[in-house]
């Protein structure tokens, strides 16, 4: 297993997680569980984006990829 199919996986399983978040959020009715599941819909995003540049960082960095082009 690579660094780049973990931090893929890693990225997929966050998505997940923040449509989760966002079904909780437009399930409820209790403004606090609301905010709750948008600011954890908010953080994953970071997250997301943090690994995917992370991600983008590897690829462009990568020696195995350079050798192939």
């Amino acid at each position: 297993m690579t660094v780049q199919s973990d931090l893929q996986k890693a990225i997929a399983s966050c998505e997940a997680a923040k449509g989760s978040y966002a079904m909780m959020a437009q399930s409820t009715e209790d403004p606090q569980a609301k905010q709750m599941f948008n600011s954890m819909k908010a953080d994953i995003d970071r997250h997301i984006q943090y690994l995917n540049g992370r991600l983008s960082y590897l690829n462009q960095n990568n020696d195995l990829n350079k050798k192939k082009q």
